[in-house]
């Protein structure tokens, strides 16, 4: 579904991305692992386009999008959940997904998704503002969604969250692949990466070092770890 290969990204002088390789097959989900500072972002905002790459493809499903403005990549299947969610506080939830919903939803319609997250259903008329940190973050997962996406790529969707929140976040990520999203996830949170993922990369100083299945990264993990994600 997601293909990213040899991915060079620059912030000004600055060689961010050095040839980053990654694959998301369809109905999968991809986990990237990485201390702070490593280009775990930015692989995400080379691929939606909001730093375009300077060199390398991003092929979904075959077609080459890079460079494109993040507007026609979304387009054409990628939903992206920054980050920090950045809703619009201003914004009531209803809102804040028509803002994203360009054209009529055809499969994830604003009924189903209240079907899908029902704190957001009761709380539709509440403004970004007024939301948990939860809600506004199923509220940007469901921003993502109205789009009907191909792939999502989520940055960080566990930053700030309380455990009880990260287990409904994990089921949440769990279902929509089952709903054949494919998922590109970029995580602090180890625990979350094992119980969703079903490929681990781990990213350094701009390069992909380590990817394996799952089952393989279970059994490496403690000496993955140790080599690439302690300080």
């Amino acid at each position: 579904m997601l293909r990213v290969e040899d991915l060079h990204t620059y912030y000004g002088q600055g060689h961010v991305l050095q040839g980053v390789n990654l694959e998301v097959p369809a109905g999968r989900i991809a986990a990237v692992l990485g201390r702070n500072g490593v280009g775990k972002t930015t692989t995400l905002r080379s691929i939606v386009g909001l730093t375009p790459p300077r060199r390398g493809q991003v092929l979904l499903a075959g077609q080459d999008v890079a460079g494109w403005p993040p507007h026609r990549i979304v387009r054409v299947g990628v939903g992206y959940v920054p980050e920090g969610r950045m809703i619009f506080p201003d914004l009531t939830v209803v809102e804040n997904i028509q803002v994203a919903q360009r054209v009529p939803a055809r499969l994830w319609t604003m009924e189903r998704l209240f079907a899908l997250f029902p704190a957001l259903a009761e709380r539709r008329r509440s403004k970004g503002s007024q939301l948990s940190g939860g809600e506004q973050q199923m509220l940007a997962v469901a921003r993502a969604l109205v789009t009907d996406p191909r792939v999502i790529l989520l940055d960080e969707p566990s930053q700030g969250l309380a455990p009880l929140v990260v287990e409904e976040l994990t089921r949440l990520i769990a279902r929509l692949r089952d709903e054949g999203v494919s998922l590109l996830m970029v995580e602090q949170n180890l625990n979350l990466a094992e119980a969703v993922a079903d490929t681990v990369y781990v990213m350094v100083k701009g390069q992909m070092v380590y990817h394996a299945p799952l089952e393989r990264f279970r059994a490496e993990r403690e000496e993955v770890k140790a080599k690439y994600l302690t300080l």
